[in-house]
């Protein structure tokens, strides 16, 4: 079994997610594919498998930062709770 891992970028915030996570199903979306992109470019990164493509990896690097910008965007909202 797998210990739940933190998410230290957003550690700060936890309150703040929480809250976002409550108050707005797409926000709560958001974090939850984030979550699952960034577990699954950890495994990639650290798998023995050699044979992951490079533009695979890049793809998978390059949507979890766009999700990252996204929560850090609805994290310097405020105004952005209800949506």
């Amino acid at each position: 079994m797998n210990p739940q891992r933190s998410y230290r970028k957003f550690k700060p915030q936890q309150a703040k997610i929480d809250e976002l996570e409550k108050s707005s199903p797409r926000f709560k979306r958001i974090y939850s594919e984030y979550e699952l992109m960034s577990d699954e470019l950890w495994n990639l990164e650290n798998s023995d498998i050699s044979n992951i493509p490079d533009d695979f990896l890049n793809a998978v690097k390059l949507q979890t930062e766009y999700l990252e910008e996204e929560i850090d965007d609805w994290l310097l909202d405020e105004n952005n709770t209800l949506q």
